[in-house]
């Protein structure tokens, strides 16, 4: 039994639409998995997805008094977290985490910075502030600034990315794994063309 006709022809043809057949199928199954929303539930990300907002532009206030505004640090990406200014145990371990997820980036670090923004009254230690050199420790104007960072829970559990062109995107869980965390922003600035 013969699958091929015995033209040349028509054998030529019936080739060339089997293989644009096979190249074409795989195409073909992944717009129908889109189309139809199938997915393995698994992303390459390790923080969590956030709807894009814009970081709310209330004024900030740092520790010298001195007014900033978010929009000041468009341009970079922001590793940012809040916290009261009595700094817990579980608060210097998100601090640290930042800097140094920070400092292994390598080249890249100038593209991120880091901000600690306070949820209460008081200031930090200054053995705390020596530690945490570089990081803009904020103040808000409005206490509902924190309202804006969604987070099952406390904002204060969480780290959030915020974007070069000041919207918020991804929120690390809390005790983040730092490698996972360096993994996200290595990626992100590999393929980022602002920032």
């Amino acid at each position: 039994m013969r699958l091929l006709p015995e033209d040349p022809v028509k054998r030529g043809r019936l080739q060339l639409l089997l293989l644009i057949a096979v190249f074409l199928l795989p195409l073909a199954g992944s717009g129908l998995a889109y189309w139809f929303g199938w997915s393995t539930g698994r992303t390459s990300n390790y923080g969590a997805l956030i709807e894009p907002r814009a970081v709310p532009r209330s004024a900030l206030t740092a520790l010298d008094g001195h007014s900033l505004r978010p929009d000041a640090l468009q341009g970079r990406w922001v590793l940012l977290q809040f916290d009261a200014p009595a700094c817990d145990a579980r608060c210097e371990r998100k601090l640290y985490t930042m800097r140094q997820v920070r400092k292994a980036l390598g080249r890249d670090q100038s593209r991120v910075e880091r901000v600690w923004i306070l949820t209460g009254e008081g200031r930090p230690t200054p053995r705390l502030l020596e530690a945490i050199e570089g990081t803009h420790v904020l103040r808000p104007a409005q206490p509902a600034f924190a309202a804006a960072f969604p987070a099952p829970g406390d904002p204060r559990d969480h780290i959030f990315l915020v974007d070069p062109r000041g919207n918020l995107m991804l929120r690390f869980p809390p005790d983040p794994d730092p490698a996972r965390v360096i993994k996200d922003l290595q990626r992100l600035l590999k393929y980022s063309a602002v920032g």
